[in-house]
């Protein structure tokens, strides 16, 4: 602090070692700031407009988790492993990923291009995706030859009750108890 070229608030200071301490015990720890913890808050428990997806970055290029079921990034085809390089034409590679999502993000109706390099194909394509209020729903349930399949897409606070909810909805539509549950996890960001 003392021979830093220019002055340094003690609360920068103390947030960049917290960050940089977080972030490099492995790719999945992080600090969030108050910012980014109500970015989270939103993803877990709310609602907003946007395309319906989890993503990460991967050198320095923003990575797709999975897309939430459902939503206009899974019904325009978007899939895990996809890396999004340009929105609206604006390259992203290098930009901070709470900038992607932000542009991401919007009023519902308004349209957004997203330049997707996926593997496999040759060439990037762009896709363009309706915005929409997107309420998360991170457990879904349907029943096939009398087995009940859970998908859990994300873990959010009421993932337990969400799950006890489609137990007793399967059960319900069963008229009794199923043969068996599947539980699906593919996808799920952990």
């Amino acid at each position: 602090k003392s021979d830093y070229v220019e002055p340094v608030e003690d609360e920068k200071l103390i947030e960049g070692a917290i960050a940089g301490m977080l972030g490099s015990l492995d790719p999945h720890s992080a600090y969030l700031d108050a910012k980014d913890f109500d970015s989270l808050m939103t993803q877990t428990e709310g609602e907003y407009g946007g395309l319906g997806l989890q993503v990460t970055t991967e050198q320095d290029a923003v990575k797709v988790i999975a897309p939430f079921k459902d939503t206009p990034a899974d019904r325009a085809g978007i899939k895990p492993g996809d890396y999004i390089t340009h929105l609206d034409g604006k390259m992203i590679i290098g930009q901070p990923l709470d900038d992607s999502v932000k542009m991401m993000k919007g009023t519902p109706g308004t349209n957004i291009t997203l330049t997707v390099i996926r593997q496999g194909r040759d060439k990037p394509f762009d896709v363009t995706i309706t915005r929409e209020i997107i309420d998360l729903k991170p457990v879904t349930w349907e029943v096939k030859d009398n087995i009940g399949i859970i998908t859990v897409s994300s873990f959010s606070d009421d993932i337990g009750k969400d799950v006890a909810s489609a137990l007793k909805g399967i059960e319900s539509e069963i008229g009794g108890k199923p043969n068996g549950i599947v539980i699906d996890l593919r996808s799920n960001p952990g």
